[in-house]
């Protein structure tokens, strides 16, 4: 069964977004070794799983990127354009542009658990979620999540979104790897107990 990774950005104090989705606080400048780790953990994903509110940024971004060879993320950005997505929403289709101009994209508008389960249950390599704080709150109230990868910038910004909000009880998790990077991000890496 493939792996469910989430690899998510976050403050010190736990929050995925300012108030208003406010992505300023992030570390942008990265470097060499915290780009290696990203590309480590994506090597095995064959499918990129967005929520429909991250997608519009995440497409923009990434296409931008791929085309110019010269562009330090260029190889990472192949890998973020070229791998088939799933974009999960209610109003979204085929023709829309947020997912016919984006290729290998398609959209899932079915019941969450339901679809990700059908996913896992594909042979191939991991899945990875790149989504917004309501999509991934949603996915971790599910139990969906196999492996957590929460990239900790160094910044408190007091109030904001985080994606721990949907929570009915308590969840366990075991730390299986930290890593601080020389850009000042540390990762947390999580299972769920």
């Amino acid at each position: 069964m493939k792996k469910l990774k989430l690899q998510m950005q976050m403050t010190v104090d736990g929050f995925v977004a300012g108030p208003n989705g406010e992505l300023d606080w992030m570390v942008m400048s990265w470097s060499n070794d915290i780009m290696e780790y990203v590309t480590g953990i994506t090597d095995q994903v064959d499918c990129i799983l967005l929520g429909r509110k991250m997608t519009e940024g995440f497409i923009t971004y990434w296409s931008s990127v791929v085309k110019d060879p010269a562009n330090p993320e260029y190889e990472f950005g192949r890998k973020m354009y070229d791998t088939p997505k799933v974009v999960f929403t209610k109003n979204l289709n085929n023709s829309d542009p947020v997912v016919a101009g984006w290729p290998n994209t398609s959209p899932a508008t079915g019941d969450l658990t339901k679809e990700v389960q059908k996913l896992k249950d594909q042979d191939g390599g991991d899945l990875i979620v790149y989504g917004g704080s309501n999509f991934v709150s949603n996915l971790i109230r599910n139990n969906l999540i196999d492996e957590y990868y929460l990239f900790i910038n160094p910044v408190i910004i007091g109030k904001g979104m985080t994606i721990f909000n949907a929570m009915e009880q308590r969840k366990q998790l075991e730390l299986k790897d930290s890593k601080t990077f020389d850009c000042g991000i540390t990762v947390l890496y999580y299972q769920p107990k």
